[in-house]
């Protein structure tokens, strides 16, 4: 189900300045998801996806600190909803996320949070919310580039930007 107009979308950016910020926004983010939400992230190595998904964790009200499944591909969280952390670093194919039973996943009554979301790109949702996260030349700081595709998603970032100081 790719979308192929996803180059269509507006974009939304924030700069982090250091890693608590970076979680910050992501526990913000966290408190305004409904269940179904898909949050589809992509970055280099050590951008801080793992760090915003904390935060997300965090503002799902989760007790489990999120870490990277790198092992086990997909990890499980409790909060006030579950919480579905897909980590597809080692995935060497996007043909694998079938084995996963990822539609379950992905249209279930939880919040799917993806890193490396990019890998699957042909079985991402029409509707989502991508974040990209690249690091700064200046050190620890992120440029967090939200790209919402769909009216809920053009809806979640509306209500985020009450919350944060995002611009384009």
């Amino acid at each position: 189900m790719k979308n192929n107009n996803i180059k269509n979308y507006e974009k939304i950016t924030y700069i982090s300045n250091r890693p608590e910020e970076t979680g910050s926004l992501g526990k913000k983010l966290g408190g305004l998801l409904k269940k179904g939400d898909l949050i589809a992230l992509n970055g280099d190595l050590g951008a801080g996806k793992t760090c915003f998904i904390q935060g997300i964790a965090r503002g799902l009200k989760s007790k489990t600190n999120a870490s990277s499944p790198s092992f086990s591909i997909i990890k499980e969280y409790l909060g006030s909803m579950p919480i579905y952390h897909f980590d597809l670093y080692r995935l060497n194919r996007q043909e694998e996320i079938e084995k996963l039973g990822y539609e379950e996943y992905f249209y279930g009554n939880g919040i799917t949070l993806i890193e490396w979301a990019i890998k699957i790109e042909n079985y991402l949702p029409e509707e989502l919310l991508l974040v990209k996260i690249k690091m700064s030349e200046k050190y620890l700081k992120r440029v967090i580039i939200f790209k919402p595709i769909g009216k809920r998603y053009r809806d979640l970032m509306e209500e985020l930007t009450k919350l944060e100081n995002i611009r384009n």
